[in-house]
């Protein structure tokens, strides 16, 4: 298996992506949850949205959603020089420029849209980083996905109290950290607030890192151009600061993630339990 892995990171792009889309309809095809919660996902965004239609973009989810399985192997197993020369464009470089300028440290915050381990890879080739992850569910992908995120410099801490103190020493030392903000907390560590007009369990962890460190947060993700040519790289800066309460905080963080997502809708992984109740959270009505 890591050797079929390794060999799909070697081809070029656009046949790696070509390879994604066929998958992408396979994983459609032979999974009715997939299928129901991508389906619904999207229905939520084009009511919310007010899209006339939301079939074009259903389409184009499947799609993407396969090429973001396929292009993992090319992060993680590519020469950094490869990945590096994938990023056509960088948009919003000024703000991390501002952010060094103020000797401030940063927090990259990064949804599940587009190739978001492209985005850390190209982010961890310009500065020193470490990252919050979660282990694959295929153990065997473990080894190979933290030898391709440590390359450069960069470093990851678990998705646990370790991982979290792990990351308060790196900022709190002038280090940088990546967060990404839609994966849905554990029972007691989130907000029950609205992510495109229906409520969602959202962390309430990055508001706390940010004012730990007096952080910038710079929310960023890696677009997928078409027909295999490259990534643009997008950052965004916040309207305002967070802030100090957790439930506010928690919808800034979403409506900056919707913001994103906004740019380049079927890129999202749109099969993914946004909405889900986590074990020892709260009722969203009782919230």
């Amino acid at each position: 298996m890591i050797w079929l892995f390794r060999a799909l990171g070697s081809l070029p792009l656009w046949l790696n992506h070509g390879i994604g889309a066929a998958l992408g309809w396979l994983a459609w095809s032979a999974s009715p949850r997939h299928r129901r919660l991508t389906r619904e996902n999207i229905q939520y965004y084009a009511q919310h949205m007010k899209l006339n239609s939301s079939k074009k973009l259903l389409r184009a989810a499947i799609t993407e959603q396969g090429k973001g399985i396929t292009e993992l192997a090319v992060a993680w197993t590519a020469a950094p020089e490869r990945l590096y020369g994938l990023v056509r464009e960088c948009v919003g470089w000024e703000h991390i420029d501002a952010a060094f300028a103020a000797k401030r440290p940063i927090i990259l915050v990064t949804p599940h849209l587009g190739c978001y381990d492209i985005a850390g890879r190209y982010m961890s080739g310009r500065m020193s980083i470490t990252a919050l992850y979660r282990p694959p569910k295929q153990k065997w992908l473990d080894a190979i996905m933290q030898q391709g995120r440590v390359r450069a410099g960069g470093a990851t801490a678990s998705a646990d109290a370790s991982g979290v103190r792990t990351l308060l020493r790196a900022l709190k030392s002038g280090g940088n950290i990546v967060v990404l903000p839609d994966q849905v907390p554990g029972g007691g560590d989130g907000a029950w607030v609205n992510f495109f007009g229906r409520p969602a369990y959202t962390m309430t962890l990055l508001p706390r890192l940010a004012a730990s460190a007096n952080a910038v947060v710079l929310f960023f993700f890696a677009e997928r151009l078409a027909h295999g040519n490259g990534y643009r790289i997008h950052i965004e800066s916040m309207p305002e600061t967070f802030s100090g309460d957790r439930k506010i905080a928690a919808r800034q963080t979403n409506s900056m993630v919707e913001k994103l997502i906004t740019m380049a809708p079927a890129q999202y992984l749109w099969g993914y339990n946004r909405y889900k109740h986590p074990a020892g959270a709260p009722q969203a009505e009782a919230a």
